[in-house]
């Protein structure tokens, strides 16, 4: 079984290792703004899936999706000599959605923010159902007489 630290480590370095070989030596022109966000190695060290983003819409997505498809080899040559391993793992190429899920976030404490925003305005103007004082006070006629609730006090 492989050390949890040494797995870590060997998937920073894959990410830091494709992240620098997409930036210097490929050359497709259908790569897109792309940003290799994590990778993740399995115990064997035989799989790692790397996870990027794109900055731009679906085609972009897609163009780069597809120039990593045909440069995985490239990549996961330098990646095996860069790890020192005597097998260089499969890289498998994810799209990561953590942006479009952060913008949904947003969005939903956005409308929260409102919603209690309009709570917080309703309830400035608003009064209590009951009486502003809810206790029986003594009348200040019974008390001049002695007699407070149906007893005699004198």
């Amino acid at each position: 079984m492989t050390d949890p630290t040494r797995v870590r480590r060997h998937a920073e370095r894959i990410r830091e290792v494709v992240a620098s070989v997409v930036r210097t030596q490929i050359k497709d022109p259908r790569l897109g703004m792309i940003t290799i966000t994590d990778a993740r190695i399995t115990a064997d060290l035989r799989d790692a899936t790397v996870f990027y983003t794109v900055l731009g819409d679906a085609a972009a997505q897609a163009g780069t999706a597809a120039a990593l498809e045909s440069a995985k080899g490239l990549l996961r040559s330098t990646v095996g000599k860069a790890l020192g391993l005597r097998h260089s793992p499969t890289l498998t190429f994810v799209l990561d959605h953590v942006f479009d899920q952060a913008k949904h976030i947003d969005d939903l404490l956005a409308a929260a923010r409102d919603a209690d925003a309009e709570v917080q305005r309703l309830a400035a103007g608003a009064h209590y159902a009951g009486d502003p004082q809810p206790y029986k006070l003594p009348d200040e006629a019974e008390e001049e007489g002695g007699i407070v609730a149906g007893r005699d006090t004198r």
